[in-house]
């Protein structure tokens, strides 16, 4: 409670500071316009030179600015597109002020490649960067799926308000080397361990940026940013005020076959903020999201016991991709593999999804160069995913509390997330629990669920060998129907009271998946540059604390909390040399989780500028990743394994990682001795003469993965009008995260003399006297990769600008087992094409964007990791927009995906349809 009153009593003093200080200040006004049509130019940027302080013009170019007594005199002009101006203020008459057309691409600034504003062309790393105007004018529904049309992005769109983005390939649908920052907050769930994509987070109409880093970014923000970094800033409430709302309506499901018809989309965002002269303002942000998802309903059989060519409907080992009950299948005696009827996904899940998003700040500046903020983000919303099963996150729910205190060369941040896993809930776990629920014995009594699988097979048995009267035998479909009888079909009552109730049972006994969990992070950044002149130089560093609570289901949590601390620091110094032509940059981070040992990783970049137009860069860079902490603590009984996280502590006194034999060696030795006893050999003799076919494992626990990359590239301007960016990068990875059977006996593995204990090859042929266990460990193969990007950003006559890249991925896996290395599930080549006109008439704009990319195989848990194929694919979206300036309103017709072409971007998940959309957007209404 002390922690709510907290931002109420800030707000009062401040409110109770205003008065006073207004008093002080004086106001500049003026308006700003196009030199050359005299049109006024809204969205410029007002900011009194040395300080913090600014403003934003509005529709018709106008602005008022709150200027302290003691700033400077000097006001800085901005837009992108136009030439900057200094402004000397001599008298407090408005100002008139006219901005010159000149190259945007020129004038871009960066601030997440060196955590430093430079230019994006001498940016020392590739990067990439969407401003609010670029996200205003996309044909994407939003602006996170915007970010597909990137180079060097992939992106996996698991359905409306789920959708993953990754960088230079190790993809996945739950992508934990990857790390999302917005405004400085890390946006992962902490139980799930990566960023559930667009579903938590802010509205476009509040997104003032976006910047994107792809390749690692370990050396100056810490471990998730292994494989990338992407940064959204949303507006200032100072620099963007006034009311906003924006209605999306359109439609989706046209045309789908799975489905039943075209449905409905709503998006609503509305925005407030509110400066009070120079000193306090507040924004006030909600968003609401509502759809029909997409389906998953892909009948491909995937049973890898059954040979491909015998797959299909009328296998009875069927396991059908998007039906789940029907993993469980068993090899009857004469009859062969049969696998259980299961249940589709359209019938446990909800496709009815949605997204809400309210988030507020508080904004005090303290002087003219310090500023303190308290934002509160809240998110709650439903989507489906794909993992090592199909996940339902239902109402599951994001909170995040961010204080901050920043100056212009400096800031210190602590924010706070807490989830809340809801009614969420393992899909295929769900269709399995069900099927468990009405299983018949051959009397007609409905059985436990312990023992309706086995009771199951027997009916089946029974029926296909025709000791069941009025039953033909020698049938599946016949025999499977005896052994469904009472089966509960989906819709029913006694469907979906099972159903409600397996979704509020978490942990192994019920489908629902609790987490409570926290993150704390506290973390701060001084740059030097004002005090030192020999060289640029900043340091920074932050701690982090996870809080993790499950209630037992996932972690043996009840009793010993499981905590988890890390802190890391960096430090960073450049340095310019040959007039200005050369800026060298090197810096270093050490990071320390309680349970490894500390890493190191360096980064040092080059960048050589002859002239402002080209730039030249090399850059040496390291990256690595801890595990997760469900990675470290996990310790879920599944039955016949253990699940076990590999920290140290976490397997303490389980003794599974010092004392077990492979599995295979298990499998091997088992095989021998049946075999031995078969040709009557005494059960002792078996033993001895085939337990030095059992290996002792050597797992260790696990660490953190690795990599180094080198990049080269090149970005210049051709006569102002033409940008070229191309790269090429090599990069190596080592102890990738992997999962390793072994089987512990309850004697010890070795005798004193080194050899295999018989009394342990005894153990391991007696469930009684055995355990298995999944551990997880690190491979110690090593991979490389290797890229390459190109792009051209063109401005053509008559205000046209074309956008292109392509972008290539070469996955080598050189002397590695592909067991022990994460999927790659990239695509070698993917195009981008944007065309565009903001300014096709004085109102008119559109904007059109292709992308295409080849086809791959797609490796994952939830397909055990056997190959589905993503076919080759291409994307068309377009948006035409009509500005009406006296209402400030504009009104945008739009497509995502306008062909219709349904996709699926990652095997097990939905094949992915059209969206077609008209927004309203009233900009900047009561400011």
């Amino acid at each position: 409670m002390k922690l709510f009153y907290l931002p109420i009593v800030f707000l009062f003093c401040l409110l109770g500071h205003i008065g006073i200080v207004s008093a002080q200040n004086r106001s500049i006004t003026g308006v700003i316009s196009d030199a050359e049509t005299a049109k006024p130019l809204g969205g410029a940027t007002v900011q009194i030179k040395g300080t913090i302080l600014g403003t934003v013009t509005d529709g018709s170019g106008n602005f008022k600015l709150s200027v302290p007594p003691t700033a400077s005199r000097t006001l800085l002009i901005s837009m992108i597109g136009y030439g900057r101006q200094e402004i000397t203020i001599t008298n407090d008459q408005p100002l008139t002020i006219a901005l010159r057309p000149s190259s945007e691409l020129l004038d871009q600034v960066v601030v997440a490649a060196s955590r430093v504003e430079e230019s994006l062309l001498r940016s020392p790393v590739s990067i990439e960067k969407l401003d609010a105007n670029a996200i205003r004018q996309s044909p994407s529904a939003n602006y996170f799926e915007a970010l597909n049309n990137v180079k060097g992005v992939d992106m996996v769109t698991s359905g409306l308000t789920y959708r993953q983005i990754n960088t230079r390939g190790f993809n996945s649908t739950g992508n934990s080397r990857f790390l999302q920052l917005v405004d400085g907050m890390d946006n992962q769930s902490p139980g799930l361990g990566f960023a559930v994509g667009n579903l938590f987070g802010v509205s476009d109409i509040d997104v003032e940026s976006a910047e994107l880093i792809p390749g690692s970014a370990s050396a100056l923000y810490g471990p998730v940013a292994f494989n990338g970094l992407l940064y959204t800033r949303t507006k200032s409430p100072f620099d963007y005020q006034g009311l906003s709302i924006q209605q999306k309506t359109g439609i989706n499901h046209v045309g789908d076959p799975t489905g039943d018809g075209i449905k409905p989309f709503t998006e609503t965002s509305i925005r407030y903020a509110k400066a009070f002269g120079n000193r306090f303002a507040f924004k006030l942000n909600a968003s609401y999201l509502k759809g029909r998802d997409w389906y998953a309903s892909d009948n491909t059989d995937i049973d890898p016991n059954t040979a491909p060519e015998k797959r299909g409907s009328t296998n009875p080992g069927r396991d059908i991709l998007n039906i789940y009950g029907d993993e469980v299948a068993q090899t009857l005696p004469g009859i062969g593999r049969v696998s259980r009827t299961g249940y589709a996904e359209r019938d446990l899940t909800n496709y009815d999804v949605y997204s809400l998003k309210l988030n507020g700040a508080v904004h005090y500046r303290i002087t003219k160069n310090i500023e303190a903020i308290y934002a509160l983000n809240f998110s709650q919303g439903t989507a489906n995913y794909t993992g090592s099963s199909r996940f339902m996150l239902n109402d599951f729910q994001l909170t995040q509390n961010r204080l901050e205190l920043k100056g212009s060369n400096f800031f210190i941040r602590g924010y706070s997330t807490a989830e809340n896993s809801n009614h969420s809930y393992n899909t295929r776990s769900l269709g399995q629990l069900i099927n468990r629920t009405w299983v018949r014995d051959l009397s007609g009594n409905v059985v436990s669920p312990d023992q309706a699988d086995a009771t199951w097979f027997t009916r089946y048995g029974a029926a296909y060998n025709g000791t069941i009267n009025g039953v033909s035998g020698g049938s599946d479909v016949t025999a499977r129907a005896f052994a469904d009888q009472g089966r509960y079909l989906p819709g029913s009552a006694d469907f979906n009271q099972q159903k409600d109730r397996y979704i509020g049972i978490a942990g192994l006994q019920g489908a629902g998946v609790l987490s409570q969990s926290k993150l704390y992070h506290l973390e701060g950044l001084y740059d030097f540059a004002p005090h030192i002149q020999v060289i640029s130089l900043q340091v920074g560093g932050n701690l982090r604390h996870y809080a993790m609570e499950t209630n037992g289901t996932l972690f043996e949590d009840k009793v010993n909390k499981v905590r988890v601390n890390e802190f890391g620091a960096f430090i960073q110094a450049s340095k310019t040399l040959l007039g200005d032509r050369l800026k060298l940059t090197v810096s270093g981070r050490y990071d320390k989780n309680q349970n490894f040992t500390g890493n190191f990783t360096p980064r040092a970049s080059a960048v050589f500028s002859p002239n402002e137009s080209h730039n030249f860069r090399a850059s040496y860079q390291t990256g690595f990743r801890n595990p997760t902490v469900p990675d470290q603590f996990i310790k879920l009984n599944v039955g016949p394994i253990i699940i076990l996280g590999g920290a140290p502590s976490n397997s303490a006194g389980l003794n599974a990682y010092e004392n077990s034999f492979t599995a295979a060696s298990v499998g091997a030795f088992g095989a021998a001795f049946g075999q031995a006893v078969a040709a009557g050999t005494p059960f002792p003799q078996a033993v001895a003469a085939n337990k030095d076919k059992l290996v002792k494992s050597n797992v260790a626990y696990i660490r953190p993965e690795q990599s180094q990359s080198f990049e080269v590239g090149y970005k210049g301007l051709l006569g102002n009008r033409v940008l070229i960016d191309v790269s090429y990068y090599h990069g190596q990875y080592r102890n990738f995260l992997i999962n390793q059977v072994v089987i512990r006996p309850n004697s010890p593995v070795l005798l004193a003399d080194g050899t295999i204990n018989p009394a342990a090859a005894s153990d391991v042929l007696t469930a009684t006297n055995r355990q298995a266990f999944q551990l997880y460990t690190n491979a110690a193969d090593r991979v490389s990769t290797d890229g390459a990007s190109a792009g051209l950003t063109t401005f053509l006559n008559r205000g046209y600008r074309l956008n292109a890249n392509l972008t290539w991925a070469q996955f080598n896996i050189l002397d590695a087992n592909p067991n022990n290395i994460p999927a790659f599930n990239t695509p070698r080549f993917k195009t981008n094409a944007v065309l565009s006109n903001d300014k096709l008439t004085d109102r008119l704009g559109f904007s059109l964007a292709w992308h295409w990319q080849e086809a791959f195989d797609w490796y994952g848990t939830f397909t055990q990791n056997l190959p589905g194929r993503i076919p080759a694919y291409s994307l068309l979206d377009a948006q035409v927009n009509y500005r009406l300036p006296a209402l400030k309103t504009t009104v945008k017709l739009g497509a995502s995906n306008l062909t219709n072409n349904y996709v699926v971007q990652a095997y097990g998940s939905p094949a992915v349809g059209g969206l077609y959309y008209l927004t309203l957007t009233f900009d900047q209404l009561m400011r």
